[in-house]
């Protein structure tokens, strides 16, 4: 069944969301405020990962860097575009919608709790390429890989930051769902060097999401997705100092 992975994966994310929502009250605010900045740590180090990987290689016996243009190129550029547009303040509002929906009025952290787990869920290469080989060739292996990775995020970003988490199934579910019915479309245009550049950029994006879980809001990160898609059209340009 085409789908299939995407439905698992948000199913994940609200089953994950709804055991850490009575996990957390087994927490007092000292012990969520620690699970929170734990939170924050792993992805900031799972991003860190993924930024060197596409940043360093080894020429000549030396460790080199490279691609620093690209991602200054990329995220200034991007983040400009997405300020102009205004996405942060439409997932906000969203998130808002939501939280009265779901009567949560009185949760301060609800619509962070929301932006937060739907940018770290949705931002990265694994979401793209497992909904296009769901959508191309039934196979929803890496997104069964992907939920189990989500399901345990989403217990412990419920149980420190409260029941906007759970909501973010929604939006992985209308993103990677969109991916996997386009996959016909997108699967040429994603190529070897598009995949390592947007999973580079992606990477930052995600280290940035690391640092708003710790510190609270530092960086309006939705306003930085456009630089994913920079990242793929990068990929195509002639410009050699892009490595």
């Amino acid at each position: 069944m085409i789908g299939l992975g995407t439905i698992i994966n948000a199913g994940a994310i609200v089953v994950g969301g709804l055991i850490g929502h009575f996990a957390g009250k087994l927490f007092n605010d000292d012990r969520q405020d620690a699970l929170i900045k734990a939170c924050g740590i792993s992805t900031m180090f799972m991003a860190m990962a993924g930024a060197m990987e596409g940043m360093l290689k080894i020429e000549g016996g030396s460790l080199v860097s490279g691609r620093v243009m690209l991602v200054v190129l990329c995220v200034v550029l991007g983040t400009a575009i997405g300020e102009f547009i205004g996405i942060e303040k439409s997932f906000e509002h969203f998130g808002e919608w939501l939280k009265k929906k779901a009567g949560r009025n009185e949760d301060s952290r609800f619509v962070n709790a929301f932006i937060t787990v739907s940018m770290t869920t949705c931002v990265g290469a694994l979401a793209i390429v497992g909904s296009i080989q769901d959508g191309m060739f039934g196979d929803y292996s890496p997104l069964l890989v992907k939920s189990v990775i989500d399901f345990a995020f989403a217990i412990l970003m419920t149980s420190s930051m409260g029941d906007g988490c759970i909501f973010a199934a929604i939006p992985l579910f209308i993103y990677q769902g969109s991916i996997t019915l386009l996959s016909r479309l997108i699967a040429p245009i994603m190529t070897d060097r598009a995949m390592s550049y947007l999973s580079l950029v992606g990477s930052v994006l995600i280290f940035c999401i690391g640092i708003n879980i710790i510190w609270e809001k530092k960086f309006r990160a939705a306003n930085m997705l456009p630089a994913l898609i920079l990242a793929v059209v990068a990929a195509y340009l002639p410009w050699g100092f892009l490595e």
